[in-house]
């Protein structure tokens, strides 16, 4: 289940007053999403955008983009208008992964199992704890928070199943 783009981050606010924006990187490190020169902007619709320019500001990313023109948007209430837009790249940019390697966006959606084959819900999000990645699950109104420990708490990930396998318990 993998989509022709990966969304990388969000366009989290306006930047001075020359149309720069701040951005919200979910890569790690942060200014990782610099590697990626060309945009794809979805915010209702969608547009292509270059980053022209980039700086780390008070450890946020500012970055300034070309619209769909390939003109540097210069002025703040333009800017303003890209507030909330989800950051994408092609796939097909992101470096490739060795075997056993899975990006985050890729994880959300399978189900997830424990060993004895009992429903723990569905991927949600991934997120880092510090220690390690953590899977979210939803299932129903019950939020699950499963630690990527492999093999011993995450034994096996199906995508072609769309399934991960865990070593842990539905009352856990």
């Amino acid at each position: 289940m993998t989509s022709r783009r990966v969304t990388l981050g969000r366009v989290s606010g306006v930047f001075g007053i020359k149309g720069w924006i701040r951005v919200h990187s979910y890569t790690r490190p942060p200014e990782n999403i610099l590697n990626y020169r060309r945009w794809w902007l979805h915010h209702g619709g969608g547009f292509e955008a270059k980053v022209l320019a980039s700086q780390v500001q008070n450890r946020s990313l500012v970055v300034q983009l070309s619209d769909a023109a390939g003109l540097a948007i210069e002025d703040r209430e333009v800017a303003a208008g890209l507030v909330g837009a989800e950051i994408a790249v092609d796939r097909d940019a992101l470096p490739k992964l060795g075997d056993g390697e899975y990006y985050w966006i890729d994880l959300i959606g399978l189900r997830v199992e424990s060993l004895e084959g009992a429903a723990l819900g569905t991927v949600t999000d991934v997120t880092s704890n510090g220690a390690q990645d953590v899977l979210v699950l939803g299932a129903g109104e019950v939020e699950r928070m499963i630690p990527v420990v492999r093999p011993q708490i995450v034994r096996e990930i199906d995508m072609a199943a769309g399934r991960i396998v865990c070593d842990w318990q539905p009352d856990w």
